[in-house]
């Protein structure tokens, strides 16, 4: 876990990638580009690059319309100002299927110093309940790098929740992103920790600190929130028989929710659910926030420890 980049970065590398391979991918931007990273395919492909301003709506209402003329948009915002497309985007893409990507970076706690009218923490919640919908949050660079190229592939509507900050690397070199599978980093038969976007890397760590403890997990990386792969994240539980999740979202209606909802009707096992608990953020530096907010891995250890009190 050495090198650092932002996976709002990483979805910039890919976007050109994309430009020079496949002629149909356009890019829309609500006047961002500089912080989404969608200005440099801006500069090399300006015939296929709309920088709508200041209005989500329209943006999305667009990137339907040349999604169903047989183009493949990429409509990038801010996650929070995304949101009040939502409407929109029910209507004009989930409803007809349209081969639409949402890419949204700045979500979550390590927006930082913005403050909680920038710091999106129900995204997940609010995308991953459109039917039809493809949700995917990165770990880091790399795997959102291939995520975006595996989203141009993919028909359909997906989303990919991206962050701000700059995040370790946390997938071996020959990882190869898929849609729908969840990635087992680590093995262990005590406690599966599910996690996504940048608590993967805390969940690692947390992996470590439990080993010292004769504790020995399973780390899941869950990019894939829905379509969630049951198979795996099943497995994981009977194996353990203790399950915690961590994300760095509301914990009604995000990841952990969507582990609760599989593990209850296939193999219920005791959960606990590391994330925010029915709160806002505040402005702050990105590291003082995750730790007042309970988004580390020492919460997790802690988590662990609970969950496996429960365990039978």
């Amino acid at each position: 876990m050495a090198d650092k980049i932002a996976t709002r970065e990483a979805y910039g590398k890919a976007l050109l990638k994309l430009g020079e391979t496949n002629e149909r991918v356009v890019v829309l931007d609500a006047d961002l580009w500089t912080s989404t990273y969608t200005g440099e395919f801006r500069k090399r492909f300006p015939g296929r690059f709309v920088d709508i301003g200041i209005a989500e709506q329209n943006m999305i209402g667009v990137a339907a319309g040349l999604a169903l003329e047989g183009k493949i948009p990429f409509a990038s915002t801010f996650a929070c100002f995304g949101a009040r497309g939502w409407e929109q985007f029910r209507v004009s893409a989930a409803i007809p299927h349209a081969n639409l990507k949402l890419a949204f970076t700045h979500a979550g706690l390590t927006v930082g110093e913005d403050g909680a009218s920038a710091q999106m923490l129900e995204d997940i919640a609010l995308w991953r309940v459109v039917p039809g919908m493809v949700v995917i949050v990165p770990a880091d660079g790399v795997e959102a790098e291939q995520a975006t190229l595996a989203a141009a592939d993919y028909v359909g509507p997906v989303y990919l929740r991206l962050g701000r900050s700059k995040e370790p690397i946390v997938v071996a070199p020959d990882y190869r992103f898929e849609i729908g599978r969840i990635a087992r980093l680590r093995d262990g038969g005590d406690v599966t920790i599910a996690a996504c976007g940048i608590m993967v890397s805390r969940a690692l760590a947390a992996a470590e600190e439990l080993a010292a403890e004769n504790v020995q997990a399973t780390v899941l990386n869950v990019s894939t929130v829905k379509p969630l792969d049951a198979d795996t994240l099943v497995e994981a539980a009977r194996t353990t028989g203790a399950v915690v999740t961590a994300e760095e979202h509301e914990i009604q209606g995000g990841m952990g929710s969507a582990v609760a909802e599989v593990l209850a009707q296939t193999h219920p096992v005791p959960v606990e659910f590391v994330g925010v608990h029915d709160s806002f953020g505040e402005s702050g530096k990105p590291d003082e926030l995750l730790e007042k907010y309970g988004l580390t891995a020492g919460a997790i250890v802690a988590a662990a420890r609970k969950v496996l009190c429960r365990r039978s």
